[in-house]
């Protein structure tokens, strides 16, 4: 049982590095979309059709631009959670609770793998 654990073995951390890493590619992949989708400016050859469509068009794409450089930042920190995450693993210290001291759960650590917390201390906040 895990519960008598202080820390996870050399062996688990280089387990939960390849899945961190695997992670930052993805995450890497998708903010380089995103970013290319606000910066391309993707005229759809609206010059010929009516200014009020024109109008709204321009608004939606004001939307859009908006909330992907919200998705862009949002990418941007789960990226450097995940750095972060990486440096504790070269600590030796990843998968400790920040607030509780211990061992956060593989499973959740599979899932979430940029935890600072286990599922106690996250329901104590």
């Amino acid at each position: 049982m895990t519960d008598n654990k202080v820390k996870y073995s050399d062996k688990e951390l280089q387990e939960f590095k390849k899945i961190i890493l695997k992670k930052i590619e993805t995450a890497k992949e998708d903010l380089a979309l995103i970013r290319s989708a606000y910066m391309n400016d993707s005229n759809n050859g609206t010059d010929d059709t009516s200014p009020t469509f024109k109008a709204f068009e321009e608004g939606s794409e004001t939307m859009s631009k908006e909330s992907n450089v919200k998705l862009a930042i949002r990418q941007e920190k789960f990226i450097r959670d995940l750095n972060n995450a990486l440096l504790r693993i070269e600590n030796k210290n990843y998968g400790i609770c920040r607030v509780t001291g211990k061992l956060i759960q593989k499973e959740r650590l599979k899932l979430v793998p940029h935890a600072t917390l286990s599922i106690e201390a996250k329901r104590m906040q």
